[in-house]
């Protein structure tokens, strides 16, 4: 029983320390405001989704001609065919008919390249040499990390600026951070629509690819005390 109200006695105490301590945050004046701040970008990785097809029974060096030309052609390019050029998948289906029965076979690659007039380049070598099942897959920003922890910094300043702003204006001055959430990280991927292909001039000779910027968008609460 001694023990029972011993523990009672201590937990009684640990929930008024608890309420004592709320009570005092909740007595400090504090601003809360929000803050947000966003990035644009150019993407540096550009993913180029590449389909081989062929039809066994007709010719069954088909994909391995094509394969070879296209390889050939992204090196004439300086793409690094090893690093840069990939198998995604490989596969054949059967299909069947009333007078025929074929084995379709495909091949699908992955192309990386760092710029828009590169990708420009690619598509325009492939289908130099009759391959156009090719599209751009996605964009990506190998400093994209960097990208987050920047926009999130300039969100949390954007937030003590709005606090320091509102506070002057009564006279007052915003003090110490005393509570800080991250509320929302928002990115922007890349959209089709904004995918165009333009003819060069006369001296590249060569398409080139605009893209969209990318963005990354962060949004942050804050409190400060008012002094």
């Amino acid at each position: 029983m001694k023990q029972i109200l011993t523990a009672l006695a201590f937990f009684f105490s640990l929930t008024a320390f608890a309420q004592m301590g709320e009570k005092n945050f909740i007595d400090k004046n504090y601003i809360e405001v929000t803050g947000k701040a966003e990035m644009e970008f150019t993407p540096d990785k550009i993913f180029i989704q590449v389909l081989l097809t062929e039809k066994d029974s007709k010719n069954k060096n088909a994909i391995l001609e094509q394969e070879k030309q296209m390889l050939q052609k992204l090196q004439s390019l300086g793409i690094d065919i090893k690093k840069d050029v990939m198998i995604k998948d490989l596969a054949s289906n059967l299909k069947t008919g009333f007078l025929s029965k074929d084995v379709l076979l495909s091949k699908q690659y992955q192309v990386i390249v760092h710029d828009g007039k590169t990708a420009g380049q690619v598509f325009l070598a492939l289908e130099e040499i009759g391959i156009s099942n090719a599209s751009i897959e996605k964009l990506e920003s190998s400093k994209i990390e960097e990208y987050r922890q920047q926009v999130k910094i300039k969100a949390i300043k954007a937030a003590k600026d709005k606090a320091a702003l509102l506070c002057e204006s009564i006279g007052q001055k915003a003090g110490k951070a005393l509570y800080i959430q991250e509320q929302q990280i928002f990115e922007r991927p890349y959209a089709m629509a904004n995918v165009m292909m333009k003819q060069a001039d006369a001296v590249g000779g060569a398409a080139d690819l605009n893209f969209e910027n990318l963005k990354v968008e962060a949004t942050v609460m804050c409190r400060f005390e008012i002094l």
